[in-house]
């Protein structure tokens, strides 16, 4: 087996990743709440260490509404 090194450059990659990823709706939508959850999940963290200040009985959810009248392409 032949080994290697590959390079590749963040203005060459985002690109196909941003194509192939984003087009499909399921993946985009899921990819949304995912970022959503993660950033909550940021922020309890912080929160955990010092670097943010929430609520103790701050509660935190991730909501999605589909808007019919919009239409998707």
């Amino acid at each position: 087996m032949a080994t290697g090194n590959i390079t590749v450059s963040s203005e060459n990659i985002f690109p196909i990743i941003k194509k192939w990823l984003y087009s499909d709706k399921d993946i985009f939508l899921r990819e949304l709440v995912s970022n959503g959850c993660d950033a909550i999940t940021k922020l309890k963290k912080l929160a955990s260490i010092g670097e943010a200040t929430i609520n103790a009985d701050e509660s935190f959810r991730v909501d999605v509404t589909i808007d019919n009248s919009v239409g998707i392409r």
